[in-house]
């Protein structure tokens, strides 16, 4: 490869959630770009056949990011296996879709524990080593409902909310030591998460792939600039 066809040759990148949706397309065109990529998700199965179809250098880590201990252990073993860490993709996460009135204190948690405090557990481990490379690249994946909530969606809107506003904050704390933070904030995507998907009718959602795309020209932006925050929607949605 030629270094204009491998533009993230010699960078280390860990992406969340890396195994299906979202998460495996930014892995599949990091790694399609010459980065070294670990993908980190619960499942077992899913994450070794999703190594496999991104072949290279791919490193599957078996990690729940809600429980700290797991999302600081795939850090450092990312970091063990690529000589340190060039960029973080916090993309993992949940959606349980219910009135406030149904939902459990469970199903709150699981939601807020892991797309927010497992993105806190994975920068909080992640920082040191992005520091010794001399600066790098937080990525987090949002979404629209953190500013534009839905009935049903009271968890979710909150953890991505959230998200947002931790974003902001962690941008400005680390600016000056190289590491810049951004975030991404899709609409409509057709991945059917949370079984929110409209299947067989999504043909006007974004693709997975715009996501990663969005994500590849973050990381080739100038060093001077920081885009540190992406809004993303379908660019013909129906009419209402």
């Amino acid at each position: 490869m030629s270094p204009s066809s491998a533009p993230l040759a010699g960078r280390a990148v860990i992406v969340t959630g890396g195994s299906r949706g979202i998460g495996f397309a930014i892995a599949r065109t990091l790694t399609a770009a010459g980065a070294s990529v670990a993908i980190t998700g619960r499942d077992a199965a899913a994450l070794e056949a999703a190594r496999r179809e991104l072949g290279g250098q791919t490193l599957a880590l078996k990690a729940d990011v809600q429980h700290e201990s797991e999302a600081a252990q795939a850090v450092a073993d990312a970091a063990g296996r690529f000589g340190g860490l060039d960029v973080l993709v916090n993309n993992a996460g949940v959606g349980l879709f219910a009135p406030v009135a149904d939902m459990t204190g469970a199903q709150w948690r699981q939601v807020l524990d892991t797309n927010l405090s497992g993105v806190f557990y994975c920068c909080h481990a992640a920082l040191p080593h992005l520091r010794r490379r001399g600066g790098g690249w937080i990525v987090n994946i949002s979404s629209l409902a953190g500013k534009n909530g839905f009935p049903n969606g009271a968890a979710y809107c909150a953890s991505k909310a959230g998200l947002n506003e931790f974003s902001e904050a962690l941008m400005q704390e680390v600016r000056h030591d190289n590491i810049r933070v951004a975030y991404v904030m899709p609409g409509s995507v057709a991945t059917g998460f949370g079984g929110r998907g409209d299947q067989g009718r999504a043909d006007w959602k974004l693709s997975p792939d715009d996501v990663a795309q969005t994500v590849m020209d973050l990381l080739g932006h100038p060093d001077r600039s920081l885009p540190s925050r992406v809004e993303l929607r379908p660019s013909r949605p129906p009419k209402k």
